[in-house]
């Protein structure tokens, strides 16, 4: 049946339809099939409490469209034939079994939920002993009611409770479905898992129970009450083999990561306790470094023989869920330096959530989105929530709106399994299918742990401030350990004395440690080479020389350049250009290239990614319409007018060359940058570039900038050569079009963190992105790109400046005035250059030289006083800029220009303002001659 079905409907069509789907779902078309399905689910959804639609009963399907179809609960229900109410049982404890799992451990009490009672099933007691079948449940064998009822509640409603229905592709949704009916319950009567089990448990709560016995008064963000984590993630591990998994690259947040480091990751209980001294000062670290709880470790497992998984754990500051992008990067490099970019199976994204952060921040909803895009996928992520049903002090009912913190996953069709923590051998299932899924599937899957916090945000707070009635009940709530022990003990799987000697051998453990470490902090054991190498062993850092401005060779030979112009302007024979495009581009592009010149700024950009690409360097660049360009200046995509192919000239360079990736983004800062400041991470060789839409929108990645790209060398010495493109300038555009917040960058720039450049030709951008793959070190690069100035006539380079020149980070006066006659130096830096030189030659006003400062930071200021020496009779020092005097580079340069120059400044540019820019074009003009003419007159 066609897509329009629904425009023909009628009430016997529908009924008799639907009961033939009830009987058989395949005797329906599939348009049919999912319009029941997603009635029943629609109809069937339990509100907050557990209660059905708002009037207590559950929509009928009379209610809904015209139809004298029966009611699917209550007494309508009685109507239908018995068969269609045992399908309606299977296929209401499938999709509503989770309402009533026994997820939580600190409640005994089980959850109800109406739609799911005998009577709202259309039964009685006298029909328990019935024998049914259904043809959809257990291959249609014969049971008594109460059996299917029972066996029914053990799959869907025990210690786990699985959301899948709400998938609408039939083989993904009944691939979930059958590995939940079918799943062996062979770790319930294991005995060595069992007991291996139980030692993991025991080495979590020990590892905090001796932490804060020993370091009282110390953060440490236990995991107390979350172990089940510990042992979710370890059946994580172990599935690795069987899946062919070789990396798991991680993300968390502080909640229970030093147990993680210790008990998951193996770092040596050593370091973890050496980072608790109160002297301790990280020799892995040159700059700040980071409390112990945010810090990153890179380590190597071995699940099995011959089999080994590397796990790489990303430092993560304090904003929680800040990470994730970042992981979803770092993952994807990983895939790229495996050659795992087909399937992606080799290298697995594993994430750790609180569960107020999972549904309260909005950076989770846009990495989900990520999940499945051509340029950002990783082949699916395994989520686990650790949820401690509160955040911070907040219970759920004041923190979400939604039944689950998982919900949110539902936009993506993710598997969610709700898991007791306090079933430990629950979670190792979860964590298998979980596995096993992503891999299958190449899509994103949730494991929601529900535990508890036994203590309150930190262990220097004091829960029952808030919580006084909950934290009663978790004060005499026993540990998992023996609640677990006692369940296997009655198995027969543990006795007395292996309990004993687990706990004494970790104790043990701890202690010879701790003795260690007091040791070497007090003399009596010195440090050696060997404990060095050690302690660096898993640590994340990577030390580099010392920034410098020593020059780099970034010219291009002619020969190179001939090649380069070639490809740039050449199609295949039959790919059809539009007109104008081939006009505008391909034409236009082809006689620059014959007469030498000049060069626009995206022409100079191409020459620089087409000859890295040739130097085998790999390019990659992500943004909102970064393949056109948002001024339609890049155009590195280029569409068949026909058939809409494809065919990009910078990767139809020659047979040995790297490749250009470049991808359109979603409508995403936030997330899209930490993805690609994440791969710049692990993919050092590449220039990895992430380009705003508008420099302005850069404000919505102020985390990833704040957090990650401006201190993380400082604070866990990872450095990153990031590129961000930030279009900037004032061309009467308005306040959210004008400005990429140029002052914000120079305020985080400290200790050589990052480079800020604001540049005036097409060849300082063209060696200044070469620099940044052919020096020794890396930082991450900020440039303020143009707009107006991308067709400038006055904003071009020849041929000669990129073959036989480089990037400089002052640019002394090209009018070359004579410096006994200049009474009037103006410093600037961008596109403001332009204005000036225009507004002194239409003025002729031989006695002003102008200097353009393109590199903002780190300045160099003694090639800026070898420029400025000359012109020593000067009477005035200005600095001119575009925006208000509260913003741009004024503030941060004045002092430093002053002690340069050895003499005041005077400044022109806007006045202060709270907003970026005016919002009228006129006044734009206006303000825009006034601080020109100042910077003349002053």
């Amino acid at each position: 049946m066609n897509s329009s079905f629904t425009a023909r409907w009628n009430e016997a069509l529908i009924d008799d339809n639907y009961e033939l789907w009830r009987k058989d779902p395949q005797s329906v078309g599939a348009d049919w099939t999912a319009f029941f399905e997603g009635f029943e689910l629609g109809c069937a959804k339990p509100q907050k409490n557990g209660a059905s639609a708002p009037n207590g009963d559950a929509v009928p399907f009379s209610d809904a469209v015209p139809s004298t179809a029966d009611n699917l609960t209550g007494t309508g229900i009685a109507n239908t034939s018995f068969e269609t109410r045992i399908e309606g049982l299977v296929y209401a404890y499938r999709t509503l079994g989770h309402s009533i799992a026994k997820l939580d451990p600190l409640h005994d009490k089980p959850r109800e939920n109406p739609l799911l009672t005998l009577k709202e099933m259309g039964f009685t007691e006298a029909d328990l002993d019935t024998m049914v079948s259904s043809r959809f449940f257990r291959d249609g064998r014969k049971m008594k009611l109460r059996e299917m009822i029972a066996d029914l509640e053990n799959i869907y409603s025990d210690t786990i409770g699985a959301e899948f229905m709400h998938i609408q592709n039939p083989r993904i949704r009944n691939w979930v479905r059958d590995r939940l009916e079918n799943r062996s319950d062979w770790v319930k009567h294991d005995g060595p898992v069992q007991k291996d089990v139980l030692r993991k448990l025991v080495k979590a709560e020990e590892f905090e129970r001796f932490l804060h016995t020993k370091y009282q008064g110390n953060k440490r963000f236990s995991l107390e009450g979350g172990e089940a984590l510990i042992v979710a993630l370890e059946a994580v591990l172990k599935s690795c083999p069987k899946h062919g998994i070789k990396e798991i690259v991680m993300g968390m947040a502080h909640r229970g990561r030093l147990n993680v480091l210790a008990n998951f990751l193996h770092k040596p209980l050593g370091l973890v306790f050496n980072e608790f001294s109160e002297n301790y000062v990280p020799d892995s670290v040159a700059g700040s470094g980071d409390v112990k709880y945010h810090l990153g470790y890179q380590t190597t497992r071995h699940p099995a023989e011959n089999w080994d998984v590397d796990i790489h754990l990303a430092a993560n500051p304090s904003h929680l869920e800040a990470v994730d992008p970042v992981v979803e990067g770092k993952a994807r490099a990983r895939q790229r330096i495996l050659g795992d970019t087909e399937t992606r199976k080799k290298v697995l994204p594993l994430l750790v959530h609180g569960d107020a952060a999972f549904i309260g921040q909005g950076v989770v909803a846009e990495v989900f989105n990520l999940s499945q895009l051509p340029g950002y996928s990783t082949g699916g992520t395994v989520h686990i929530v650790v949820n401690n049903q509160i955040g911070f002090t907040t219970l759920p009912k004041d923190g979400r709106s939604t039944e689950y913190c998982t919900d949110i996953a539902k936009m993506i069709e993710a598997p969610i399994f709700h898991v007791n923590g306090e079933d430990p051998l629950a979670a190792i299932q979860a964590a298998e299918f979980a596995t096993e899924y992503r891999q299958e599937f190449g899509r994103d899957v949730v494991i929601d742990i529900y535990c508890y916090r036994r203590n309150g945000h930190n262990e220097l707070d004091e829960p029952a401030f808030t919580q006084p009635d909950l934290y009663r009940q978790i004060s005499t709530h026993p540990l998992l350990s023996d609640i677990f022990t006692e369940e296997i003990h009655k198995l027969g799987a543990v006795s007395d004395d292996e309990v004993a000697a687990i706990k004494s051998e970790t104790l043990a453990e701890l202690e010879t440690a701790l003795a260690e470490v007091k040791a070497k902090q007090n003399g009596s054991a010195p440090k050696t080479p060997s404990d060095e190498k050690r302690e660096l062993a898993g640590s994340t850092a990577i030390f580099q020389p010392p920034y410098s401005h020593e020059p780099i060779n970034t010219a291009i030979t002619g020969a190179t350049l001939e090649q380069l112009a070639a490809a740039l302007t050449t199609v295949p024979e039959n790919f059809r250009v539009l007109t104008k495009l081939k006009r505008i581009l391909l034409e236009r592009r082809k006689k620059v290239w014959q007469d030498g010149g000049p060069y626009d700024w995206s022409y100079a950009e191409a020459l620089a990614l087409g000859s890295l690409l040739l130097e085998k360097t790999p390019v990659r660049l992500s943004g909102q319409d970064s393949r056109r360009g948002t001024f339609s200046q890049r155009l590195s995509v280029i569409y068949d007018e026909t058939t809409r192919e494809r065919y990009i000239p910078l990767n139809n360079l020659g047979a040995e060359q790297a490749k250009l990736c470049v991808y359109n983004s979603p409508l995403s800062e936030y997330a899209v940058l930490g993805f690609d400041y994440g791969y710049s991470m692990d993919f050092p060789s590449m220039l990895c570039m992430w380009e705003a839409q508008f420099g302005d929108f850069v404000n919505g990645a102020q985390i990833i900038i704040d957090q990650f790209i401006a201190s993380a060398e400082s604070k866990w010495q990872r450095p990153s050569s990031i590129v961000m493109l930030l279009p900037h300038g004032y061309e009467g555009q308005g306040p959210e079009h004008s400005s990429a917040r140029l002052e914000r960058f120079l305020q985080l720039c400290a200790e050589e963190n990052m480079q800020v450049c604001n540049l005036t030709t097409p060849a300082q951008y063209f060696h200044v992105l070469r620099r940044q793959i052919h020096r020794g070190y890396r930082k991450p690069l900020v440039i303020m790109t143009p707009k107006s100035l991308l067709r400038a006539e006055a904003a071009v380079s020849k041929a000669e400046d990129f073959t036989n020149s480089r990037f400089y980070e002052i640019l002394d006066d090209p009018s070359k005035p004579d410096p006994k006659k200049v009474e009037r130096v103006i410093l600037c830096s961008g596109k403001v250059y332009y204005d000036l030189q225009n507004y002194r030659a239409q003025n002729g006003l031989g006695d002003t030289a102008i200097i353009r400062i393109e590199q903002l930071y780190p300045l160099y200021g003694e090639k800026l006083k070898r420029i400025y020496k000359p012109y020593t009779k000067a009477k005035s020092v200005v600095w001119c800029q575009e925006e208000p005097q509260n913003m741009g580079a004024w503030f941060f340069l004045a002092y430093q220009l002053a002690d340069l120059l050895e003499r005041p400044l005077k400044y022109a540019g806007r006045v202060p303002s709270a907003s970026t820019a005016a919002g009228s074009v006129t006044v734009h003009k206006q303000q825009q001659a006034k601080l020109v003419k100042d910077a003349f007159t002053l």
